[in-house]
């Protein structure tokens, strides 16, 4: 059953760091991000709960090298808080 996302926010840092990627990757990153509205668990995303220090964020994959790191505020709303390689994890 396909869970959408209807509202997604976005920080000020995750505006900056999306503005500093490579013009492929914004694009590719702005098709998966059509793709998670329309399901946030399309397995196409490899979307996951991430543990540790960074409890309560989940992550979804734009290729093997590329994140976004967001919240769920509620099951269809969401804050994108960054987006980059696996250092958003650091």
């Amino acid at each position: 059953m396909a869970c959408p996302v209807f509202k997604i926010h976005s920080t000020s840092d995750f505006e900056k760091f999306f503005r500093k990627l490579p013009m492929r990757i914004q694009d590719l990153s702005i098709k998966k991000d059509k793709w998670f509205r329309q399901d946030a668990f399309d397995p196409r995303l490899h979307t996951h709960k991430l543990r540790g220090e960074l409890e309560g964020y989940w992550s979804y994959r734009i290729n093997r090298e590329y994140r976004i790191l967001f919240r769920f505020l509620n099951s269809d709303e969401v804050i994108y808080y960054d987006i980059g390689t696996h250092d958003i994890y650091k």
